[in-house]
């Protein structure tokens, strides 16, 4: 073999190795950077991980706060429910009473709600607002298990037994008892509570589902006459079309004259006026009569009645409650009404 043969041989083999070894630099290069890329990531990655939330602080529920919730709204509009509960109303004062030195403290007390609609102002502007307002009855049994039904369209208030209208008083458990079997808690406090479904609503008839709304409870006070007894007036609804209604007060009011000026005013027809007259004095028969039974039933009860139950008459108490003032709730301060 020529020698110049063997030379290109060699620097070939040589240039060979030379390539293969920067080839294996490099790679050895780019895995680095692979590395150096992927810690970086990792990093990245530890760096942009959250910090831990700060644990959330809720107020303690007050023993009897949802108290005021728990009563019955007796004669609120069933489609205005839901506007009573839309503030949190604070009924502090109510729990209060039966904090040691209140005037509900230690006692047995029946409790019932109801709404009162009042404008009042609030956030800037004046709004009608349904009031929730809740009674406190102290008795040492349950003050009434009638319920009385009284609407402007109606004559007469009709009395007619709790139960009729799903009503009945059934006993409170504060929030710390509630773990506890209602059997085995001697409960001092009553609500009134109603057991009607607002879903079974639509199948009521409309008379049925009306009566709920003119529902207060009846009161039995056999000491103290009451608005009835004391009552000379009569309310008319004469069956003519249209028809004619008015208030007559027997004590006050004439029945010719009476129906005189109602001819002059138009609302009665003269040949109309003789019926009325009669319909008139029927009417008021038939109330003072009314008075006078109420009146003997009553001296009757009187005379019947133990001397304990006379006394726990006697030291029946009512309280009423409104809902104090809060930042977040209508002020209800000048709108109150003593019982």
């Amino acid at each position: 073999m020529r020698k110049g043969a063997k030379r290109k041989g060699a620097a070939a083999a040589a240039a060979a190795a030379a390539k293969a070894s920067s080839s294996s630099q490099e790679n050895h290069k780019e895995e680095d950077e692979q590395q150096k890329t992927s810690k970086a990531h990792r990093a990245k990655r530890v760096k942009a991980s959250k910090p831990e939330t700060e644990p959330e602080y809720f107020e303690d529920q007050r023993n009897m706060e949802d108290l005021w919730k728990e009563v019955f709204p007796v004669g609120t509009e069933w489609d205005q429910l839901d506007s009573v509960y839309q503030f949190k109303w604070n009924f502090s004062n109510l729990e209060d009473a039966f904090e040691e030195g209140g005037v509900l403290y230690g006692k047995k007390v029946y409790l019932f709600g109801c709404t009162e609609p009042q404008l009042v102002p609030y956030e800037n502007k004046n709004k009608i607002v349904c009031i929730p307002v809740v009674v406190a009855v102290v008795s040492p049994f349950p003050p009434s298990d009638k319920i009385g039904i009284k609407s402007v369209q109606r004559e007469v208030e009709e009395i007619v037994p709790m139960k009729e209208m799903k009503m009945d008083w059934v006993p409170y458990i504060p929030l710390e008892k509630r773990d506890r079997q209602v059997e085995r808690l001697k409960s001092q406090i009553f609500i009134l509570s109603c057991t009607q479904r607002r879903s079974a609503l639509r199948h009521l008839k409309v008379d049925r589902l009306k009566k709920f709304e003119y529902c207060l409870p009846y009161f039995y006070q056999p000491f103290k006459e009451d608005e009835f007894e004391q009552s000379t007036v009569v309310q008319i609804m004469f069956p003519v079309e249209p028809p004619v209604v008015c208030e007559f007060d027997w004590e006050f009011d004439e029945v010719d004259e009476f129906t005189d000026k109602l001819v002059e005013e138009e609302a009665l027809a003269e040949d109309q006026k003789d019926a009325f007259k009669d319909f008139v004095k029927e009417k008021v028969r038939e109330a003072k009569k009314a008075n006078r039974e109420a009146k003997e039933a009553r001296r009757k009860a009187i005379e019947e009645m133990s001397e304990e139950t006379k006394a726990a008459f006697e030291s029946m108490r009512f309280y009423k409650f409104y809902p104090v003032k809060t930042p977040d709730t209508p002020d209800v301060s000048n709108v109150k009404v003593k019982l």
